[in-house]
């Protein structure tokens, strides 16, 4: 909407709380009500407190321009001062060559307390070492606790995993069911099974601390099809049991006959105990825990003794038997031995949990709840495997089903698609609507706001990150135990440095400052950047913005009619990343260190890195706009896939997932020239060379891709495009009032366009363009490309008379107050206090952008029963496209031109 409806619609309360009352009960989910202490100098846990399971960690950290050199020891210090082992390495560089980002990863084991610090210095080794063997046709790793076996090719991703000498679990792979008709009334559908092939083995890390195993694959059908291309690795730890997993697959099937039933991790575990010494755990929520044996000796109606029970309802070995009761040893073989146990979880908001004494006879009802944490035990009180899966619940449907635990080998799967919920079904949501031609298409944009074209709402090229852990034990653990790595696993520990230090290295272009609430102004804006972050994860749990393909994004405007976001209606409903709530969402988590800020935005990167972008096909490359499916709009843009978005995560975790996605979309441009953006515009000004390059869109999503490859590798391949294109932009008599230039993908070459009337979008500059250039006039000395830029940052809001006198005719603005920082960094870098008071008043605070509603509006509902399904908060006049443009205009106008508002 422009200006005037948004605020005719809405605005914000100085009043309003920071923390919305959440109204939905039962799986509801609240944040936590503390905020961890950020100490400068220092690293600290995200939530705060040192987790209760120490299973290795790894993050990234920044360093100021020259500081850090490469090959310089790192060494780290825990709270009380004592050296701990430290594996390092760096995945940025300043342009001088100099360190810019490190990854770093500690041992299993090591107590760090809330704040410690890495430092210039050699520190000790590891006590138990990750060593990395390549032997006959496998890859051995032994962490200390635990010795696994790798094959480098074939259908096992792990042959074994043994303590001292003993195999404890052995032969994981990935499986999965696919069958071909879902549409009831159909013949009766096919349904095979098929299993993950491992065809490629690299070891990308070999210890001390942290070794990595990356494997390659497809999955094959037993007919003999292959599809659903995987990367897989394994991370070890030094001192570790435990083994961290991430799976991603792409999906490359036929969504007319190719419907996921399953897709599972499985693997198999070693029985030695007695039947009553073995043990079967489920964690539900809030710290709840299942927890039986395959043959139980409680509540029968002889009673082995008090001890006996109470070591098996423990997890200890229970007593010889000749120290049980005699009444019941000689009957335990009338106990049924309970074989099969399945926990699924269907949807958010619950679980049931069955179990059966064995294939041909009936399950039981066991018991249920809203959300399990994905975690289970199978094993004995001689060890046996504790295993789970990062947000369980969240990317369901999901299962757990644990087979023969009376056998001598039972059998584990976690599905991340149940094969009790109904089949994946990727096909288009609806079949077109009598839109043919481009002209059709267009007008229907303008009714559902949807970009449709026949053949480019497809799955084919997406796919999906799950990520497991497996903890080889000697033991079953305690209770107690197991509820801590249950939270370990839904949430893993992460350690951040502290903002202040994050903003004295310089990284990210320098737009933001810390939290400011010093005039009564500044405090609120500050206190609507907090409501705003708060209000959209009450919004996650209130609309149930979850599911395999869904969770992390957010929908992208709201149905005051309805009271709910337009989930039904094109593109309306998932966001995809328009206008950046990704940037949004991480620059507010780099101010204020939030530990809610950065799980609400590493779940956005989790998704759009995945299924929002296209891996393999045709669109390889690119991303889809908004619509009611990920994939469903024609329109496939640079904008989407670009690494402005993702880059975040990937230097703050080190995730190699993130690093794979940065890696795929170095060279995008060349989709250019497979799929043209503007092919439904008609009367487009030629460009020279073979295809068009927006300048904002396009040109900001490419430069964002060159300008990460080159920090990770320092190739000056890169640094060598960027300032060529910047000189091309710049030497231009119109910059970057020209709009559209010419591109070579074979040549990645930008191509100045001819004279031509000022071509100007208001969407140029909101796809990450901002954010980029300020990094590349801090780093790249192209004098002509920062005069271009601030050029347009100073009219883009200027009056029609500057317009005309810059440009030659006055364009409309649209967008003002996000397009205010654009005003505002020219106010910095040329020291202008009148363009800076300009800027504030573009962004018009606090009146018109006040969050209080005039008259009879509210400016925060709450809706109940009859009008809703579920009570919702809601805020009605607030979109996404609001939200994050509004959000990043407060944060850079306060570090930019602060002292001015």
């Amino acid at each position: 909407m422009n200006r005037r409806e948004f605020l005719k619609r809405g605005g914000v309360a100085a009043s309003l709380p920071l923390t919305l009352q959440a109204l939905s009960s039962g799986c509801a989910t609240s944040a936590p009500a503390f905020a961890p202490t950020r100490q400068a100098g220092h690293l600290s846990w995200l939530e705060g407190e040192e987790p209760a399971v120490k299973a290795g960690t790894t993050w990234g950290q920044p360093w100021p321009e020259g500081e850090l050199s490469t090959g310089q020891a790192l060494r780290l210090l825990a709270e009380d001062g004592q050296a701990v082992p430290l594996q390092s390495w760096p995945t940025a560089y300043w342009p001088d060559g100099s360190v810019k980002w490190t990854a770093h990863a500690v041992p299993a084991g090591v107590v760090l307390g809330k704040q410690f610090r890495v430092e210039k210095g050699s520190g000790p080794a590891p006590q138990q070492p990750v060593r990395v063997s390549s032997l006959s046709g496998a890859i051995e790793v032994d962490t200390g606790p635990v010795t696994y076996s790798v094959p480098t090719s074939g259908e096992y991703l792990i042959r074994s995993m043994a303590r001292s000498g003993a195999v404890v679990a052995k032969n994981a792979r990935m499986v999965g069911l696919v069958q071909d008709e879902v549409d009831p009334g159909a013949s009766v559908s096919r349904v095979s099974s098929f299993q993950s092939r491992t065809d490629r083995v690299t070891v990308e890390q070999e210890g001390p601390v942290r070794a990595v195993i990356k494997l390659e694959g497809v999955h094959q059908i037993d007919a003999g099809k292959e599809w659903l291309p995987f990367t897989l690795r394994l991370y070890f730890y030094s001192g570790a049991e435990s083994l961290r997993v991430s799976h991603s697959f792409i999906f490359d099937g036929d969504d007319q006959k190719d419907f996921i039933r399953g897709l599972g991790l499985r693997f198999d575990v070693v029985q030695r105990d007695e039947l009553y010494d073995r043990h079967v755990r489920f964690v539900g929520e809030n710290d709840g825990l299942w927890a039986e044996s395959p043959k139980g000796i409680t509540g029968l109606r002889r009673d082995p003794g008090k001890a006996v029970r109470d070591a098996q309802i423990a997890g200890r070995k229970t007593p010889p038997l000749d120290e049980w009761n005699p009444g019941i040893t000689q009957g335990l073989h009338w106990i049924p031995v309970w074989n099969d146990f399945t926990l699924s979880q269907l949807n958010a908001n619950g679980f049931t949990i069955k179990k059966r004494t064995k294939a041909g006879h009936a399950w039981i009802n066991a018991d249920q709840g809203c959300r399990a944490a994905g975690t289970a035990y199978l094993g004995g009180v001689s060890g046996g495997v504790l295993f789970g899966m990062r947000d369980f619940w969240q990317l369901h449907p999901v299962q757990i089903d644990l087979r023969n635990a009376g056998g001598e080998e039972a059998e584990a799967t976690l599905w991340f698609w149940s094969p009790e919920a109904p089949p994946m079904d990727v096909r288009f949501y609806h079949d077109g609507l009598g839109q043919e031609t481009h002209e059709q298409q267009l007008d229907a944009l303008k009714i559902t706001y949807e970009d449709y074209e026949p053949g480019f709402g497809t799955a084919h090229g997406v796919a999906r990150t799950t990520d497991f852990v497996l903890c080889v034990l000697g033991a079953t653990p305690s209770r107690a135990t197991t509820v801590d790595w249950a939270n370990e696993i839904r949430r893993p520990g992460q350690v951040i440095a502290a903002p202040e230090d994050i903003l004295k290295a310089g990284v990210f272009g320098g737009l933001w400052s810390l939290p400011d609430r010093s005039s009564p102004k500044k405090k609120q804006i500050e206190d609507r950047l907090a409501w705003q972050v708060d209000y959209y994860r009450q919004q996650v749990g209130q609309r149930h913005w979850y599911g395999f393909w869904d969770y992390g994004d957010v929908m992208h405007t709201y149905d005051v009619d309805r009271h709910v976001w337009r989930y039904d209606i094109g593109g309306y409903a998932w966001d995809n990343s328009e206008l950046s709530p990704d940037l949004w969402l991480w620059y507010s988590f780099l101010r204020s260190g939030d530990p809610e800020t950065f799980r609400l935005a590493e779940a956005m990167t989790r998704h759009n890195r995945d299924v929002d972008i296209y891996h393999l096909g045709r669109f390889r490359g690119l991303g889809t706009r908004h619509n009611v499916q990920h994939w469903g709009c024609s329109a496939k843009q640079l904008r989407i896939s670009t690494a402005a978005y993702r880059r975040f995560h990937y230097f703050l975790t080190g995730d190699d997932r993130t690093g794979d996605v940065l890696d795929e979309v170095v060279d995008a441009g060349e989709a250019l020239a497979r799929v043209d953006p503007t092919r439904k515009l008609s009367n487009r000004d030629p460009v020279p060379g073979p295809e068009r390059m927006q300048v904002g869109t396009d040109w900001g999503s490419i430069a964002a891709n060159w300008l990460t490859a080159w920090e990770r590798t320092g190739d000056d391949r890169y640094r060598q495009r960027l300032v060529e294109a910047m000189r091309t932009i710049g030497a231009h008599p119109d910059g970057f009032f020209a709009g559209t230039y010419g591109f070579d993908p074979a040549t990645k070459e930008l191509l100045a366009p001819a004279d031509r009337e000022a071509e100007v979008s208001h969407l140029s500059a909101v796809f990450g363009l901002v954010e980029i250039n300020a990094e590349l006039i801090q780093l790249l000395d192209v004098p002509e490309y920062k005069a271009a830029w601030l050029k347009y940052c100073r009219l883009y809001n200027a009056s029609d008379e500057q317009k005309k006198a810059a440009v030659g005719r006055a364009f409309g603005t649209h967008l003002e107050a996000p397009h205010s920082r654009l005003t505002a960094y020219a106010a910095a870098q040329d020291a202008d206090s009148a363009l800076a008071k300009r800027a504030w008043k573009e962004f018009r605070l606090p009146q018109e952008f006040a969050l209080q509603w005039t008259g009879e509006r509210q400016a925060v509902l709450d809706v109940k029963g009859p009008q809703v399904l579920n009570p919702v908060v809601e805020a009605p006049w607030l979109s996404t496209n609001d939200s994050s443009q509004w959000g990043l205009a407060a944060i850079q106008n306060l570090a930019l031109i602060g002292d001015a508002l």
